[in-house]
């Protein structure tokens, strides 16, 4: 974890990971009760490498068209109720691991996203004011799409979403307590050219609408992934369609939850 002076300390400790299982133990309020102890070391080490801030996901959850520009751009009318579509979850890697292109793909997208992590059960919640106690916290995701596969190649939109690294997510898992939704601005760049930039607020279902409609057709466990929605700017609805080639750079932030950044190989 990073204390309120940046310092990193090593969680070892208390839980071999971060992971479904340490949420649902009140994983978070521990490590908080071990800082104001002075228990837990500065990490001695720092490793190079920053993986997920979530191990193992159960399952990643995602909303599309959440975002009206979004869907205007897609060629799409705003969505009634929330577009649901599932990731396969060993899409999840670093926030600065390498993205990879698949194999006969010419339409590879980026989308940032606020990922919301779960940290109790959810299922069939009596209204969206029962969902703020289900949200361990967010991290930023990128819900890296081919366009292709997704929209031209028939079925489902899954397939076009499940390749490998195709869920960047992290630096950081911040909790819920500590963050103010609505005012979040999330941002993306492509080489260094701006392509996103909108706030949370701009959703059409907010996160506690979306954890509570979710939860009426399926149980959410602690350690899932929801991802809500990207704004616009996508590479699918810009001129020219930009798709995302071998040596891009793609960056990706959001307000108080870390900035990633990959190579697309």
């Amino acid at each position: 974890m990073l204390d309120a002076d940046g310092v990193a300390r090593d969680l070892s400790g208390l839980t071999p990971d971060i992971d479904g299982a340490f949420l649902a133990a009140d994983g978070i309020g521990r490590v908080r009760a071990a800082l104001d102890a002075g228990t837990l070391p500065v990490l001695a080490d720092p490793p190079a490498r920053t993986g997920a801030p979530v191990a193992r996901p159960g399952k990643v959850v995602c909303i599309g068209l959440n975002y009206r520009a979004h869907a205007a751009e897609s060629g799409a009318q705003p969505p009634a109720e929330p577009v649901v579509f599932m990731k396969a979850p060993d899409t999840v890697v670093g926030p600065d691991d390498d993205v990879r292109i698949p194999r006969n793909s010419v339409k590879t997208d980026y989308e940032v996203e606020l990922a919301v992590v779960i940290g109790r059960q959810a299922r069939y919640l009596d209204g969206p004011e029962d969902a703020a106690a289900c949200i361990a916290g967010y991290a930023v995701s990128n819900d890296v799409s081919e366009r292709e596969f997704q929209l031209e190649r028939g079925g489902q939109w899954d397939k076009g979403k499940s390749c490998e690294t195709f869920n960047p997510l992290g630096p950081w898992l911040v909790p819920a307590d500590e963050l103010t939704v609505p005012g979040l601005r999330l941002r993306s760049w492509v080489n260094g050219e701006p392509r996103q930039d909108e706030v949370a607020g701009d959703m059409i279902f907010d996160v506690p609408h979306v954890i509570w409609y979710l939860s009426q057709f399926m149980v959410l466990y602690p350690g899932d992934v929801v991802n809500t929605g990207t704004p616009a700017g996508v590479a699918m609805g810009l001129p020219g369609q930009p798709y995302l080639r071998s040596g891009d750079v793609v960056e990706l932030e959001i307000d108080g939850l870390g900035r990633q950044r990959q190579r697309v190989v």
